[in-house]
C-alpha cells in the first residue's frame, strides 16, 4: 500500500560553516551580538551560523503550510532542509513522497545550451527519464511561447524569456510535495495570467505545499497551517480548523 505524502521533523538543527570570515574581529563580535548569539566561532578561519534550532514539525497530506518570519528567520534554510539540499546537523527528518523544489530556479540553467537542451538538462536534474522529458518537451515549449528561440543559446534570452523557460520547465511535472520560496510571479501581463493559473493548478494537485513568504495575505489565502520562525526557531504553529 502506498503511503500518503508526509513530513516529520524531530529536534532538527542546522549549523552552516562559513569559511574565511572575520569571526575574531570586532565586526564579528558585533555580528554575533546583533544576531542574538546565533554566530559561533569554530576556528580562526571558520564561523558557524546556527540557521535552525530544535525544529519539531508534522506536515500531513492535504496541508498547505506557510512559513513566516523576518529576513534571516530561517525560512529558506528550512525549505532547503525539506528539499534535501541540506541535511540536519542534529535531529531527524523523514519525508515521505517526491519533493519538487522552487528554490533558486535560475542557477540550474546552462546559458550556453539552447532552450531545448536546457529542457532536457533540467528534466534530468529533476530525476525524469529521457523518454519522459521528450514527451513533455513539446508542451513545455508551447507554454513558454519562445518558439524558434528554443533553438538558440539561453545567453541570448532576455531576463523575461529566461523566466518563461524556467517556469515552463519546473511546472511541467505534477508534484507530491511542493516547496516554494515566495509565490512565483513571472513574465509580462499576458504570460502572468497563464503562469498564475498554471501555478494554482500545480498547487491544487500537490498533496503538500510548503510556502515561505513575507506576504501575509498570500500565506493566509493559500495555507491552512501558519508556522512562524524567529532566529531559526519555531515560535508558533497555527492550524486553521476544518
Amino acid at each position: 500500500m502506498t503511503m500518503a505524502p508526509s513530513i516529520r521533523l524531530r529536534d532538527c538543527s542546522l549549523d552552516l560553516p562559513i569559511y574565511g570570515t572575520i569571526n575574531r574581529s570586532f565586526k564579528g563580535t558585533v555580528m554575533a551580538s546583533a544576531t542574538g548569539g546565533r554566530i559561533a566561532s569554530a576556528s580562526k578561519n571558520v564561523t558557524v551560523v546556527q540557521a535552525l534550532k530544535g525544529i519539531n514539525l508534522d506536515i500531513r497530506s492535504g496541508d498547505r503550510v506557510g512559513l513566516m518570519g523576518h529576513n534571516g528567520a530561517g525560512k529558506t534554510c528550512l525549505l532547503r532542509l525539506l528539499a534535501g539540499i541540506y541535511e540536519p546537523t542534529s535531529g531527524e527528518i523523514r519525508v515521505q513522497g517526491k519533493v519538487s523544489s522552487f528554490i533558486n530556479l535560475g542557477p540550474g540553467l546552462d546559458l550556453e545550451a539552447t532552450g531545448s537542451e536546457n529542457i532536457m538538462l533540467c528534466g534530468l536534474m529533476f530525476g525524469l527519464g529521457f523518454d519522459e522529458i521528450q514527451a513533455l518537451t513539446p508542451a513545455i515549449g508551447e507554454f513558454s511561447g519562445l518558439g524558434d528561440f528554443l533553438q538558440m543559446p539561453a545567453r541570448t534570452y532576455s531576463s523575461g524569456m529566461l523566466m518563461r523557460l524556467i517556469f515552463s520547465i519546473v511546472t511541467s511535472v505534477p508534484a507530491e510535495i511542493l516547496v516554494m520560496d515566495e509565490w512565483l510571479s513571472v513574465g509580462d501581463a499576458e504570460f502572468l495570467v497563464l503562469a498564475e493559473a498554471r501555478l494554482r493548478q500545480l498547487v491544487d494537485a500537490a498533496s503538500i505545499l510548503v510556502l515561505a513568504s513575507h506576504n501575509e495575505e498570500t500565506v493566509h489565502s493559500l495555507c491552512n497551517v501558519i508556522v512562524r520562525l524567529v532566529h531559526g526557531e519555531i515560535i508558533s504553529v497555527e492550524r486553521k480548523p476544518g
